[in-house]
Parts: structure tokens; C-alpha cells; sequence
């Protein structure tokens, strides 16, 4: 039981701190409206995060437990110290119950006027019980326990505000913006795009950018989860609310406000806390049932005993705060953990679905691998130079920003070969280029692929070497080369395998447009059950709904040549999200680092969060069935009734708060290894 912030539109909380209604909310984050600092939002009723709105209220509340405690706890010495003075004792205990009653009664009375009933009403029954009965000490009691229960709760279900409060200390309010070489402070929100400001060490990056003077590195935990710090050079990209920690560095803007990717975060972190798991959807089914039924059982209690003290007992201790709560905080524990590992739900659902996963499918490039292709091998025919081979495909690869055409312009970089304009030029997703170049029709691409063309790529099948990956270039109807790439997989590849199989996943397949003798070297290596070689986008779909025929099936790709794989398994994990819209949008969770082994933590997490909202419902059910059935038969005063109300509420918030070091073990070891 808490206080219900009952707003407009029939947006109602059931007292519990948790809301029932949570479509407006998520209204609110899909509308993004700004709140202004200081002003109610005239959307959804609510204050700025960064206004202390929300700190303010529960010290508010604190302030009326006090002052109120104070004239009950005044009242029972003036009984014990001038019995004679029973007038001031009982007027001290009417001051005292009034001032601690009128916050809750404000709120039952609110969901009256909005035609709702939910469980402050049976508190507040229960106190004008007590009232009518002339035990103003009794009613204060219960009064300062439900307080006191109400801003354990406020500040626990607050946990999406704490956390985008926190997101928004990392970015700087000011900027050092450079003008005519000079610099020129201003506001962070004035930023545009292409704007050149300075950061300097110590200091927080308040933009998306890239560098373009300088070099420093980079702690980058707040998104990433990663507490290594990274080093930054030219070009390379810095994100809003991570940390410059060695040298001064000028960035140009890309992103501003909501756009940038702390942004992004603090956007999925509301998405996530303000959506509703299976559980909490059938509790809010049912709330509307739960009130009226209690107080039948009251009036029935009354009619068979004509003690009124059962029926305030039975009313107090009804109230289902524990099992109300007994999944958003997990929920808030368990989301804020996976954050701090940088790993990123979109929707609590999903999160409680990874611990259902029985079949991983990952994609190859990207993922099990670095996804840094290097060129191994050039291989040209009929006296074609290596130099021109290499000019060709970079040449017709220049647009294309696909692993392969990323390490052809590399190496042509490297060489010194100049690369001429093309015409015509075209894309096939996962299959090859095709250009005009000089006036000549060139593809590059996969074999099978290129054959579609009516070229002949069997001619130099044997002359590819194991285990590299392999791209044919041709011009003007021949097929002039081809070039061989080689990825290095990734440290912690073979350990996350083995740890899923720990955690009781049955199927590990891989799916990849690499040849069948790459998937099968990098399979072997890293004890895949099952892969699927040279696919194309549409295959990846193919091989995952087959899976999914057969278990629960979660999809691990780079999410941005693996979108529709992504969203076509029950669970789709981006790895490497960081500043990549494609990632977010596309997959149900985003890994916003490469770090492998975050994959496995999160299914630990799932389980280990449905275990604790298994334990959370049945401590609460305990408390508040047992708790009625003991009030009926008259064993239990309304002022236990109110002790075990908030120790029933504690005990669910501290084992709910385990879930928050989940993964610490990950932190530490990063730690560690840095210090050394």
C-alpha cells in the first residue's frame, strides 16, 4: 500500500507504488515529449527527473511520519507519566493519527473520484474503523507503518527515474565549442550537428561525435559495461556521458539530445521499466476483483463476531502490497543490473524470456568472430597483376560498406592503388557489387552469386585455401581473380558456448554466407552442434524458423546485416550496439559491448530473476493469506497486522535488491586485469 499518484485520463496507481496502467506511460516514451525543468508535464502529469520532484515527495512523507509518530509516541508517555491526564494523552493521540491518516485517506478519496477501487481503500476503512471506535492510538499505529511502508515503495519503484537521473549527471550541461579557433562556452543543447567542440581530460563527452585533433582514451562503462578504457584516435567515435580520461581531443557533433546513443539508452531503460511482465498483466486483471471481495469477507467477519478489531486487522494486513510488488522490483533489480553490464531490454518480457531459451543460432561474422576481415590472399589469372586485381575489387567495393569492402579499401590504401570513380553501381545484401568501372561491367562477390551472371567460378575451386573466405572478381563477362579474407575469432567464443550448454541450452548452430569449409573450421573450433554455410539473409530466416519449430530459439548477430534473422527468433540479441540504430531497433536486446560472455550472463540473469519473483510471490501470498486468515479468527491485532505489513514489503525489496550485483563477477575480473 502505498500512495497512489492518481493523475488524469484514468491513470491510477494501486497504491503499491506500481502502476497498473502502464499504456500511458509507454505512450509517454514512444511520444518522447520533453518535460520542462520545474514544470508539470501536460502530458502525463509528471515532473521533470532532474527537478527533485520525486525526492522532495518522499521527504514530504517523511516529514508527516515524524511529526506524527511523534504525538503517538507522546501520547502513550502522558499515559505513563500523569495518568491522571487522559484527556491530553488521547488529544495528543488524535493530533497525531490525523496528521499521519490524511495522506492516505487524500488518496483513497482520489481513486473514488476517478471511479477506481484498489487497495488503499481497505487501509483507509481500516483507519476510520479505528476512528469511529475512539482507538486513535491504533490508528496513528497503523498510520505510521503504511507511511512508512509508502516511502519504502516510492523510493523503490522509482527505479526507471533513478536511473535516467543518473544517465543525465554524465552528460555535461556546457560546452567548449570552437569558433574562429577559439573557445566559446555554451549550452550543451544549443549543440548542432558539425558543430567542432573541445574535450579535455577528466571530462564527460555531452555529444555523440568523432574525433578529428588528437587522441585520448575513453571510459566508456556507462554504456558499455565495460570498466577496460579505450583508446581513441582520428575518426574514431566517442559517445555522450562516457569519460575523456588522458588527452584533449576537438570532436565534431553527429548526434545531439535524444539521437545520441546515451539517449538511446535512457530511452530503452523507460521502455523497459514502464512495460509489464505476464505476471503483473494477470495481477492487474484481477485488482479490480481484489477489493470488493476483501470487503465481503469483512462484513461477513463482522456479522459472525461483532468484533470490529478483527475487521481492521483482517483490512490492514489484506492490503497485497509484498505481492503487488513482488515482480516490479525484481524487475527494476534485475533491469538495472543488466545495464550496468551494458546490456540493454528492450522489454521485460524479454528478459524473462531468455530464461526459456533452449536453442542459440549465431551468426558468424561479427560475432563468434572479431568480424576484421583482412585480405589473406590475392590470386589473379591469366596474367592479370596483383595490383590490378586488387584495384578492380576496391574500386567496385568503394561504397559498399560490408567487412570485405572495408579490408579491400584498407589494403589499397596500404599499397598506394588509386581507386577511379564508378557508374551503375549496385548492391546484392550479402551477395556482391556490381559497377561500371572505365567503361567495363565488374561484379565481386560470392561464388554462387557470381555464377548467376553465367560465370564460371569452378575453374579455381581447388586453388582455395582452408579456412579463408573468398570473393571472385570479374570483368567484362571473365572472371579475372579472386581474393581470400580470414576473421580471427573471438577470445571468449568456445567459453560462452560451453557455459550455455552449463546453463542447459541444447542447440548451439551457427549461419553464415561463408563457404562450407570456413563454417566447418570455425564450428569444429569452437564445438557448434550445427551449421548452415553460405547463406544468404533470407536463408538465416529459413534455418531459424526451422529451429523454432522445435524449441526456443534466440539469434546473437552484429545487428546490421542480420535484421531479419534477428527478428524472426523468439529472441534476438544485438551484439556491439553502441552508436548502431539498426542494433536497437532490430533485436529485442541489444549487448551494447562485443563482450561475449554478456550472453550467458544474461540468461543466469533471467533464471535467477524468475526464481527471485517466485520467492517474492510466495513470501507475499504467505504474509497476506496468512495474515487474513489469523485476523478472521481473531489471533492478530491491527497493530501487528501493520508491523508485518512492512516487514513483509521489506523482505520482498531486500531480496529483490540481490538481483542488482548480478554479473559482478564480469566487472571485477575487468577490473582486475586492467590494474594489472
Amino acid at each position: 500500500m502505498a500512495e497512489a499518484s492518481t493523475a488524469h485520463n484514468g491513470h491510477e496507481n494501486c497504491g503499491c507504488g506500481h502502476d497498473h496502467n502502464h499504456d500511458h506511460h509507454q505512450d509517454q516514451v514512444q511520444k518522447k515529449h520533453t518535460h520542462k525543468p520545474g514544470i508539470t508535464c501536460p502530458t502525463c502529469g509528471d515532473h521533470n527527473l532532474t527537478d527533485g520532484t520525486g525526492h522532495d515527495r518522499t521527504m514530504g512523507r517523511l516529514s508527516i511520519a515524524l511529526i506524527g509518530g511523534f504525538f503517538i509516541i507522546n501520547s502513550f508517555l502522558l499515559e505513563w507519566v500523569v495518568p491522571d491526564q487522559s484527556f491530553s494523552a488521547k488529544f495528543s493521540a488524535i493530533i497525531g493519527s490525523v496528521i499521519l491518516a490524511f495522506p492516505i485517506m487524500v488518496t483513497a478519496l482520489k481513486d473514488i473520484y476517478y471511479g477506481k477501487i484498489y487497495m488503499n481503500e481497505l487501509v483507509a476503512l481500516a483507519i476510520l474503523a479505528a476512528f469511529a471506535g475512539a482507538d486513535f492510538q491504533t490508528a496513528g499505529i497503523i498510520s505510521f507503518f503504511l507511511l512508512l511502508t509508502i516511502i519504502i515503495e516510492s523510493r523503490t519503484a522509482s527505479g526507471a527515474q533513478r536511473s535516467i537521473e543518473d544517465l543525465i549527471k554524465l552528460t555535461p550541461n556546457t560546452a567548449r565549442k570552437i569558433v574562429d579557433g577559439s573557445e566559446v562556452d555554451v549550452e550543451a543543447l544549443e549543440l548542432k550537428i558539425s558543430d567542432v567542440i573541445r574535450v579535455r581530460p577528466g571530462e564527460n563527452f555531452p555529444v555523440d561525435g568523432r574525433i578529428i585533433v588528437g587522441e585520448s582514451t575513453v571510459n566508456q562503462a556507462s554504456i558499455t559495461g565495460e570498466s577496460l578504457p579505450v583508446d581513441k584516435d582520428l575518426n574514431d567515435d566517442v559517445f555522450a556521458g562516457t569519460q575523456n580520461l588522458t588527452g584533449i581531443v576537438d570532436i565534431q557533433v553527429t548526434r545531439v539530445g535524444e539521437d545520441t546513443t546515451l539517449g538511446k539508452v535512457k530511452e530503452m531503460i523507460l521502455a523497459a521499466e514502464g512495460s509489464k511482465s505476464p505476471i503483473v498483466r494477470i495481477i492487474d486483471n484481477y485488482a479490480g476483483y481484489y477489493t470488493p471481495t476483501v470487503l465481503m469477507i469483512s462484513g461477513v467477519t463482522w456479522w459472525f463476531t461483532q468484533d470490529m478489531q478483527r475487521v481492521i486487522t483482517l483490512m490492514v494486513i489484506a492490503c497485497p502490497c509484498a505481492i503487488v510488488l513482488a515482480t516490479p522490483t525484481a524487475v527494476v533489480a534485475a533491469v538495472a543490473a543488466a545495464a550496468r553490464l551494458g546490456i540493454l531490454i528492450k522489454n521485460v518480457s524479454h528478459l524473462e524470456l531468455a530464461a526459456k531459451i533452449r536453442a542459440f543460432v549465431f551468426d558468424k561474422t561479427g560475432t563468434l568472430t572479431d568480424g576484421i576481415l583482412s585480405v589473406a590472399r590475392l590470386n589473379p589469372f591469366d596474367n592479370i597483376a596483383p595490383a590490378e586485381l586488387l584495384k578492380v575489387a576496391a574500386t567496385a567495393e568503394q561504397h559498399s560498406n560490408h567487412p570485405t569492402a572495408i579490408a579491400l579499401q584498407k589494403l589499397a590504401a596500404e599499397a598506394g592503388v588509386k581507386l577511379v570513380d564508378v557508374n551503375e553501381f549496385s548492391e546484392a545484401h550479402g551477395k556482391g557489387v556490381q559497377a561500371v568501372i572505365d567503361g567495363q561491367k565488374c561484379y565481386v562477390g560470392r561464388a554462387a552469386w557470381i555464377s548467376t551472371f553465367g560465370l564460371d567460378t569452378s575453374i579455381s575451386a581447388e586453388q582455395e585455401d582452408h579456412g579463408m573466405s573468398v570473393v571472385y572478381v570479374a570483368r567484362n563477362g571473365k572472371i579475372i581473380g579472386w581474393i581470400g579474407f580470414k576473421d580471427k575469432l573471438r577470445k571468449d567464443a568456445a567459453r560462452i558456448i560451453t557455459d550455455l550448454k552449463i546453463l542447459g541450452v541444447k542447440h548451439c548452430a551457427m549461419v553464415t554466407g561463408d563457404r562450407k569449409s570456413v563454417a566447418e573450421a570455425v564450428a569444429a573450433s569452437l564445438n557448434i552442434d550445427e551449421f548452415e554455410s553460405e547463406c544468404l539473409p533470407e536463408s538465416k530466416v529459413e534455418y531459424v524458423e526451422r529451429i523454432k519449430q522445435n524449441a526456443r530459439v534466440a539469434v546473437v548477430g552484429d545487428g546490421v546485416n542480420d535484421a531479419p534473422a534477428l527478428a524472426a527468433g523468439d529472441l534476438g540479441i544485438a551484439m556491439g550496439a553502441i552508436g548502431s540504430d539498426i542494433a536497437i531497433n532490430s533485436a529485442s536486446i541489444a549487448l551494447m559491448t562485443n563482450d561475449l560472455r554478456r550472453i550467458p550472463m544474461l540468461v543466469y540473469l533471467s533464471r535467477k530473476l524468475r526464481g527471485v519473483i517466485n520467492q517474492n510471490l510466495f513470501v507475499g501470498m504467505l504474509f497476506v493469506f496468512g495474515g487474513m486468515i489469523l485476523s478472521v479468527f481473531g489471533w492478530m491485532t491491527p497493530i501487528w497486522a501493520a508491523v508485518l505489513h512492512t516487514l513483509s514489503t521489506l523482505l520482498i525489496i531486500f531480496n529483490s535488491a540481490r538481483l542488482v550485483r548480478t554479473g559482478e563477477e564480469l566487472t571485477l575480473e575487468e577490473s582486475s586485469h586492467r590494474d594489472n
